[in-house]
């Protein structure tokens, strides 16, 4: 049996019931081709492979996770990668479409996260397991103490659903937290009509002191330039993403 690596922040899943429900969470139409993060000692992957996914790859840094993995399902020769999934370039292995998925090591989660955002003209759809807390930052909505950073930036792109939540004891060794999955799903009619690069700026920077308004975090952007704009009198967590687009053309403009 694969020994869980601290440092890897492994903890693997035990139940196949919440293994079922992660698979089952992906649309019909996007099973075609799928990654998977991290697949460790291959208990979601089990599940993935009875959906019959056409074009199946598992992105594993751990070097006995791959042979694991390499001796319990040898129909996967080939797939299972021993490669950084942060480091991955997604296009070696599909040309679109893709479902990510996996059971996220906590201390990359939001790197994770990043990685599909910045891949998202290829991504459809990612299904993941969180840490809660992370889970509810990611798909709160505005007004919320939760909303930050990573539900803006992941809400200019996506849908995003929180699925269920999972208890510490169905995994090994047990996290000191709770967990969750979520599903994204890429909605191209959100994108923000702006200069995508300061957009992600604009956020960043508002949300770095994000109990001042905008108007006072957003000085070093605005260049000094005083602007009536009613919405530079709001903290970030009151903005929307189509708000925070509106800004950012401001900040553009100026």
């Amino acid at each position: 049996m694969v020994r869980a690596k601290k440092h890897l922040g492994q903890h693997f899943l035990t139940d196949k019931n919440i293994a079922r429900k992660i698979a089952e969470s992906i649309p019909l139409e996007k099973r075609h081709n799928i990654a998977e993060v991290g697949p460790g000692t291959g208990f979601l992957t089990e599940q993935l492979l009875l959906k019959n996914p056409g074009n199946y790859y598992g992105f594993e840094v751990d070097e006995e996770s791959v042979k694991y993995l390499a001796a319990h399902f040898p129909k996967l020769k080939g797939r299972i990668r021993q490669e950084d999934f942060l480091n991955t370039r997604l296009t070696d292995y599909f040309e679109d479409n893709i479902t990510v998925i996996g059971n996220f090591p906590y201390n990359i989660s939001s790197q994770i996260l990043f990685h599909v955002i910045h891949n998202r003209d290829i991504i459809a759809v990612m299904i993941g397991m969180f840490q809660k807390e992370v889970a509810e930052r990611i798909t709160s909505a505005p007004g919320s103490k939760h909303y930050g950073i990573l539900s803006v930036l992941t809400q200019a792109f996506f849908d995003g659903e929180y699925l269920f939540t999972v208890h510490e004891n169905v995994f090994k060794p047990n996290p000191q937290v709770k967990s969750a999955v979520i599903r994204l799903t890429r909605n191209p009619a959100h994108d923000p009509q702006c200069d995508h690069t300061l957009f992600f700026k604009v956020v960043k920077t508002g949300f770095n002191q994000r109990r001042k308004t905008l108007r006072n975090s957003l000085k070093s952007l605005l260049k000094g330039n005083a602007s009536e704009h009613e919405l530079l009198n709001k903290r970030p967590e009151q903005l929307s993403v189509e708000e925070f687009a509106e800004i950012t053309k401001l900040v553009e403009n100026r």
